[in-house]
């Protein structure tokens, strides 16, 4: 059994056990539903209150960034405006530059163009003013050359005729003094009979090279001796120039007021009447033509004692200039009547190779002319040619610099649009979106937004 006292008006009763069990169980789940109801509350009213701090906590963290998000976007469009103005500026200030620049160009070009085809024009109408007039003087001059050398000609053809009438009479009058002298003067070819066994027998006792310097001293001694006097400036040497392995005895050149008119390469040749190899005056008119060629003189003398017996060589001046031109065969005592003969001969066309040079100089002035010219035309168009170039690469610069101003302004375009695309979504930003993937973020919101609603009933209320 188990004693009870009423609270109220204490009085002890007693209850078995079954009762007492069922009592104390009565009140162990009042006590419990109360407790229970009693935590229930306080656990509720601080989840709300924590609830309420987070979402109070979120929507300012929320707020915040919004806020930040604002101000960047700001800057951004400040900066996106700034660098919009400053390309516009320079995109103008580019194409005014541009703009001035390709009118500089232009009108710099044609500038140069009118007074470069000015330039031309006057200096190829000079030319060709020159060109005329100097073709109209060479004409004359060579007319007037051609004709003075026509009349030196035909007075030279006069005088050889008359010097070969004088010398045919000379001729004959020598043959008849001959026969007088045969007749009357028998001592004098006794002398010169003499005088040719002298020799024969000079000859004899002297080696071949030394008959052959005896006729080269013998040749000297009578141009110094005669001609010297005669031709002081004239040039009268041995040939020590050796060219191709060969080469001649003596050279003779004569000049007046700078322009030569005769040159003549000699050959000097003798030999001994008792010597087993006999030589022929043409045996050696082959290489004394070569010699006058490489010395380029104008005649070719032989001077020889070869074949003694032969009357052809001993009657005078032969010419052989049938065989090769120019060439003249003599013996000794001729060597200094055909130098003065061809030196008077020459003397006469010395005029004619005056007037003949300075037509060529005047020639070699008219292609000099022409090849200056020429010359400045080459480097006028090379000028020319350099300056378009030039011109042409400035415009390329020019365009590659749009080109690149473009590509800047397409991105700084492409980076408005992203911006723009960005504050579009920033904008369209809502909480439902950003829990939505987010269950945990999600319930907070709903609980926050419940308590809100509550609370405005409440207040309602």
């Amino acid at each position: 059994m188990k004693e009870l006292k009423c609270p109220h008006c204490g009085k002890v009763f007693q209850v078995d056990e079954a009762d007492y069990a069922s009592i104390l169980n009565q009140v162990k789940n009042d006590a419990f539903e109360a407790e229970l109801e009693r935590r229930t509350a306080e656990l509720s009213s601080r989840i709300k209150a924590e609830e309420k701090l987070s979402a109070s906590k979120a929507e300012k963290d929320f707020q915040a960034k919004l806020n930040k998000k604002d101000l960047e976007l700001k800057s951004k469009e400040a900066e996106i405006s700034k660098l919009q103005k400053e390309q516009s500026m320079a995109l103008s200030k580019l194409k005014n530059e541009k703009d001035y620049e390709i009118q500089r160009l232009t009108n710099q070009l044609e500038n140069l163009e009118d007074k470069k085809a000015s330039e031309l024009a006057l200096a190829l109408a000079e030319k060709d003013k020159t060109i005329n007039q100097l073709q109209s003087d060479k004409e004359m001059a060579l007319i007037k050359a051609q004709n003075q050398a026509e009349k030196k000609l035909r007075e030279k053809e006069e005088e050889i005729s008359k010097l070969k009438s004088d010398a045919e009479i000379a001729q004959n009058q020598a043959q008849l003094k001959e026969a007088q002298l045969i007749t009357n003067h028998a001592e004098e070819l006794k002398l010169k009979q003499e005088q040719i066994d002298y020799y024969k027998d000079l000859k004899t006792r002297m080696s071949t090279k030394m008959i052959g310097e005896s006729l080269e001293i013998h040749c000297s001694t009578q141009f110094n001796q005669v001609l010297r006097p005669m031709l002081p400036n004239a040039y009268f040497e041995k040939d020590n120039e050796v060219i191709g392995g060969t080469k001649g005895d003596f050279i003779f050149r004569d000049s007046e007021d700078g322009i030569e008119y005769i040159s003549i390469m000699f050959e000097m040749k003798n030999e001994m009447d008792i010597t087993k190899t006999k030589h022929f005056n043409e045996d050696f008119f082959k290489k004394l033509d070569e010699d006058r060629r490489k010395k380029k003189c104008e005649f070719a003398v032989l001077v020889s004692m070869l074949e003694p017996d032969s009357e052809l060589y001993n009657s005078g001046i032969v010419d052989v200039s049938y065989k090769y031109p120019k060439m003249y065969v003599i013996r000794p005592q001729f060597f200094i009547p055909l130098i003065t003969l061809l030196v008077q001969t020459s003397k006469k066309s010395l005029e004619y190779k005056r007037e003949l040079q300075i037509a060529r100089s005047q020639s070699i002035d008219v292609t000099n002319f022409e090849n200056s010219l020429l010359d400045f035309k080459d480097r006028f168009g090379r000028n020319y040619r350099l300056a378009s170039e030039k011109f042409q690469t400035a415009i390329d610069e020019i365009d590659k610099s749009i080109d690149h101003l473009q590509k800047i302004k397409s991105n700084l375009l492409n980076s408005e649009n992203n911006l723009r695309l960005a504050n579009d979504k920033a904008q369209d930003l809502t909480i439902k979106k950003l829990t939505r993937n987010n269950k945990t973020m999600k319930a907070k919101f709903d609980e926050a937004r419940k308590q809100h609603d509550n609370s405005v009933e409440e207040i309602q209320e």
